[in-house]
């Protein structure tokens, strides 16, 4: 979801061994949007380590932030209370002396990737990617010409997936070493091509991989009034009212709704652009113009691709089936990762090291040339949690050394096949419909 509210009171963040005190000047300068405010009063070394590779920028801004914060060992307020239900949260109890082990691990692992130029892309292989949606749009095009409506529409459906995994990698600024280079390509295949606002994208999914499966920090865990991923989500509401009812059945329903994603982004994305020069961060409101000019462009050359269909019929089962398929191939991907595994409480040291939540929050799906090319590289889901900024081509040689890594530290490395993650992830939104039920019921 791209719409979310955030809190936007001061706070420290420690980074490097000093304690930064975050007020609402410095966070409405922090290009990166809310991510910041997922490590709140918390350690996040690891985290700016793992969204700043490279980025003498951030590095500098840090510097700059440290010197005019110097503030040690500050009063920090209590923890945050945990869920009262304890249905799919995991239970963490690594000990100090154990989470130091990992995190000293990790850090020369990434020193490995580093010297191995793992992080380095490829030009070819950008060039040879961007280039494949745009000829499966233009092909599209001319299958339209030519009468053939579905079979155009189903390809532009595939073309769009395709592009969203490009502004996934332009937005993780993966493939040039200048972000604004990374952010014109991601207006491009995003706002232009897609019809998704890049910022909007990023003030949601940063946020994800700062705290992957968090339970109240990680926005894609917050899909009420529409689905519950934990017990805690039903707290909200009357056991006797009819969105109760809706959770109950969540499990079932679930798979069904997975088509409509890119019509909801579609539409969250437009609010999002039209809000841009309100936005909170002087990022969003300074680069509004960009996506406003590139999502309108977008939205000028779908609308006269359906104009020239033949009847109002045609041009709405066109709309219908190209989102839906798109919505469908991503959705398939985006919700198979993290929605079959177990979430955390915000308290749990687990938010300590940043290897050990990235690992236990993320599933794999089982590699090969295929599944490479539809899934964008996301199937190596794990690889990329643990270095957000490799670029796609690189994730699969860095496979073996993160096995590696798992099997040398005691950390489970979870990969299976589509069916079993897909099924798991229904299960878990079954855990909490049955609660629904139980809650539901009682007032029966």
């Amino acid at each position: 979801m791209v719409l979310r509210s955030t809190e936007h009171e001061p706070f420290y963040i420690r980074i490097k061994d000093r304690w930064c005190y975050i007020d609402e000047d410095v966070l409405k300068a922090h290009p990166g949007g809310s991510a910041i405010t997922t490590y709140r009063n918390m350690e996040a070394t690891d985290v700016f380590k793992a969204f700043h590779n490279g980025c003498p920028e951030a590095h500098n801004w840090l510097t700059k932030l440290s010197q005019e914060c110097p503030t040690q060992n500050p009063s920090l307020p209590e923890d945050e209370a945990c869920p009262r239900n304890d249905i799919n949260l995991g239970d963490f109890n690594f000990s100090e002396e154990k989470l130091t082990d990992i995190n000293k691990s990790f850090d020369m692992l990434r020193m490995r990737v580093h010297g191995q130029g793992l992080m380095r892309a490829s030009a070819l292989f950008y060039i040879r990617k961007v280039l494949e949606p745009i000829f499966m749009i233009l092909f599209a095009f001319r299958l339209q010409y030519r009468g053939c409506y579905h079979t155009s529409a189903i390809l532009m459906g595939v073309a769009w997936q395709q592009l969203g995994w490009l502004i996934h990698e332009f937005s993780h600024h993966q493939v040039f070493n200048k972000h604004a280079y990374n952010d014109l390509m991601g207006y491009f295949v995003g706002d232009f091509l897609q019809g998704f606002s890049v910022s909007g994208w990023k003030e949601q999914h940063n946020v994800h991989h700062a705290a992957t499966n968090v339970v109240g920090r990680d926005g894609d865990l917050d899909l009420v009034p529409f689905y519950a991923t934990v017990a805690e989500n039903l707290e909200q509401y009357s056991h006797d009212s009819w969105i109760m009812t809706f959770f109950r059945w969540q499990h079932i329903h679930w798979p069904f709704m997975l088509p409509f994603l890119r019509l909801s982004w579609l539409l969250q994305s437009i609010i999002f652009v039209i809000q841009m020069p309100f936005n909170f961060y002087d990022y969003n409101r300074k680069t509004a113009v960009y996506e406003q000019v590139s999502l309108s462009l977008h939205w000028m050359w779908a609308i006269a691709q359906l104009y020239y269909l033949p009847d109002w019929t045609t041009r709405i089962s066109f709309f219908l089936v190209s989102n839906l398929v798109g919505g469908f191939l991503l959705s398939h991907v985006v919700t198979f990762n993290h929605y079959s595994v177990q979430k955390y409480t915000v308290n749990s040291n687990i938010m300590s090291c940043f290897p050990c939540l990235q690992i236990l929050t993320t599933r794999n799906m089982k590699p090969n040339m295929f599944i490479d090319w539809l899934w964008g590289g996301l199937n190596y889901q794990i690889e990329h949690h643990l270095f957000p900024t490799m670029p796609r081509h690189n994730l699969n040689t860095v496979m073996p050394l993160v096995k590696q890594f798992c099997e040398e530290n005691g950390l489970p490395y979870m990969v299976d096949d589509y069916f079993t993650g897909f099924s798991l992830g229904v299960e878990q939104f079954k855990n909490v419909a049955s609660v629904a039920t139980k809650l539901s019921t009682k007032c029966e």
